[in-house]
């Protein structure tokens, strides 16, 4: 009898076309690569655009170049998340057809003087691992008739996850397989800690929570990769996994490439490029050097 082929391990690199890429994606990119390669897996490479406002294709071009010159190598074609928006809406319509997710009309400054009144008398309004307070209960608990009232006037709005709810649909709770830089093993996940996450925004039809489980499941990602300051968002991905009966990766959360003050690397803050280091005449080993490899 001919035992059945050995499925290869699949690892993904999924980089957003937002600005160049630095140092800390330089060490995600090798340890996909160099992990894919020690378990003769596969390796992709997925862009995560979904905004549409800040992502360009020049800075696309620039991640393809920055990893050539990095010798890694992915499989074809590129996975674009621009290019599946109805994929992300039709798990978001499951989700709103079981009562789980609501649209919040809410805007962050309405967000943060609610959470400013209540905490000028002395209390203490939750907030999650990124220290963004957790969205306030008014829309969750409007009425359906008052709901459909308010889309009804074309009110901007997102769709958030009624995290209350979709606890209760998994009472025997989610935990993950861990193997990174942190807590190793069994991870009990505790999605409460976010609150009423964000699904869907007025102006993208997904978020990065619900978009990075689906990507995962549908491009057979068995290993997800990546750096410690997505961690505890991983109690929110597992959710959505077995809420939408999707398979569970295994997770590898690694060390984070920190800047000489301390903090994580920053596209937004500038901080120095790929790009910028290779025409300074640094070399891609000198670049595994500096990411400690």
């Amino acid at each position: 009898m001919i035992a059945p082929a050995r499925q290869k391990p699949v690892f993904r690199f999924a980089p957003s076309p937002n600005g160049p890429l630095h140092l800390g994606h330089a060490l995600s990119a090798f340890l996909n690569h160099d992990m894919a390669r020690a378990a003769d897996g596969r390796l992709l490479l997925r862009i995560e655009d979904i905004d549409q406002s800040r992502c360009t294709p020049e800075f696309e071009a620039a991640i393809y170049r920055d990893l050539e010159w990095l010798g890694i190598d992915w499989e074809k074609p590129v996975r674009r998340q621009s290019e599946h928006f109805a994929e992300y809406s039709f798990a978001l319509r499951l989700l709103a057809d079981r009562g789980l997710v609501y649209p919040s009309f809410m805007t962050r400054g309405e967000v943060k003087a609610r959470v400013a009144a209540f905490e000028a008398d002395g209390n203490i309004w939750p907030r999650d691992p990124d220290g963004s307070p957790h969205y306030p209960p008014d829309d969750r608990e409007r009425s359906t008739e008052e709901r459909l009232r308010l889309l009804d006037t074309g009110m901007k709005h997102a769709w958030r996850l009624d995290m209350r709810r979709a606890i209760a649909e998994v009472p025997a709770g989610v935990s993950w397989n861990e193997t990174g830089d942190g807590d190793r093993g069994t991870i009990v996940a505790d999605p409460a800690i976010w609150g009423d996450v964000v699904l869907s925004r007025s102006d993208a039809p997904s978020s990065y929570h619900l978009s990075v489980v689906l990507d995962d499941a549908l491009q057979g990602v068995t290993n997800v990769v990546r750096g410690l300051d997505l961690y505890h968002a991983t109690s929110v991905h597992r959710l959505l996994q077995v809420l939408l009966g999707l398979p569970q990766p295994s997770y590898h959360h690694h060390r984070l490439v920190l800047g000489p003050d301390g903090k994580k690397l920053s596209k937004s803050l500038g901080d120095t490029g790929l790009a910028e280091l290779r025409g300074e005449g640094v070399s891609a080993a000198d670049v595994r050097r500096l990411v400690g490899l």
